[in-house]
């Protein structure tokens, strides 16, 4: 394209754009002008009563109108939105209405079971001051001053307590800190229990027959001699069952004699424990400990016989303290191994 061509191109569509954009501001310049012209028309709107009063009327202009749609429209549009809000904080509303019921249920329910263990701890304040009284444990003064003074007597009683606090919270604290206090009459009363348990191993307590069986043949004391038929001193028990029944240890301790006696006890063997006891088991069929072994309480040392002298099967049992024989019924607890 050479330069006169292309200048000419130019020119002409500088003056097409121009006239084109003139147009277009003409054009906007009178559409502009058509709303503004329109929207300053005015109505007049009369309001005429059925009465014979006076017509109303004034003039509103489409600017007006348009006003006041877009408030009306707004006016219910936050109309709706709130309508819309209120009707979920109800349903809100409504379930914690519902929970709350729900709750005050669960509480009567937490109160009736507040007053049974009030109920129950009473019970057991008195089985426990039995209980203490009969074992002769004192407890301390602080311990007896705490419930004295109102620990589990207000507990008991129900006080109220101060403000704000509701009464069955302020029962359960009392009854925690007594609770708490009482732990020191339980440590007391284990440690009584374990000595008296430590005491009654290593004394010749246990029944010396498996399970607790077996019958007395002859008890301690004058008797007749079943071959002599002259009276003596039967210084034990005979405990008869049958063969083969187990024997056992009537208390801990160690085996200081064993021995067979073809005309005596036959198998027998004796035990010495703590505080000067022994004990002597007679007319085993079987021994199954030897001098020297430690044994403990409930231990199977040997088996029922019919050996030495002797009428049937049964065991002879003796209990000894020093030199000096005893009834082995003052010791004996009849229980089951």
């Amino acid at each position: 394209m050479s330069a006169e061509r292309y200048k000419k191109f130019e020119n002409r569509f500088i003056e097409n754009s121009g006239r084109f954009f003139k147009k277009l501001g003409s054009g906007l310049s009178r559409g502009i002008g058509s709303f503004f012209n329109g929207g300053r028309q005015k109505f007049t709107i009369m309001l005429v009563p059925h009465s014979e009063k006076k017509v109303v009327n004034f003039r509103i202009s489409v600017f007006s109108l348009i006003f006041i749609f877009i408030i009306t429209l707004g006016v219910l549009g936050s109309f709706f939105v709130y309508s819309t809000k209120m009707s979920g904080v109800s349903h809100q509303l409504s379930e914690k209405s519902s929970d709350l019921n729900d709750s005050e249920e669960n509480l009567e329910l937490l109160l009736d079971q507040v007053s049974e263990l009030k109920r129950t701890s009473r019970n057991f304040e008195i089985s426990l001051d039995k209980a203490m009284d009969t074992l002769n444990i004192n407890t301390d003064s602080d311990l007896q001053a705490s419930v004295a003074e109102g620990d589990f007597s207000s507990l008991i009683s129900a006080n109220e307590t101060e403000a704000g606090v509701m009464r069955e919270i302020s029962d359960l604290k009392n009854l925690s800190a007594y609770l708490e206090d009482s732990v020191e009459s339980f440590s007391k009363i284990t440690e009584l229990i374990i000595s008296q348990g430590d005491l009654l191993v290593d004394m010749p307590t246990l029944w010396p027959v498996e399970g607790g069986d077996g019958r007395i043949t002859n008890y301690f004391g004058p008797a007749e001699h079943p071959f002599t038929h002259n009276w003596y001193l039967h210084k034990g028990l005979d405990i008869g069952y049958g063969f083969g029944k187990p024997i056992l240890a009537a208390a801990n301790g160690k085996v200081v004699e064993r021995k067979y006696e073809p005309l005596g006890f036959g198998n027998y063997l004796v035990i010495r424990h703590n505080y000067g006891f022994l004990t002597k088991y007679a007319h085993m069929n079987d021994v199954y400990v030897d001098e020297g072994d430690i044994v403990t309480q409930g231990q199977v040392v040997g088996a029922m016989g019919n050996t030495g002298l002797s009428t049937g099967p049964h065991l002879h049992f003796e209990v000894r303290i020093g030199s000096q024989v005893v009834d082995p019924e003052k010791f004996l607890n009849v229980r089951k191994r």
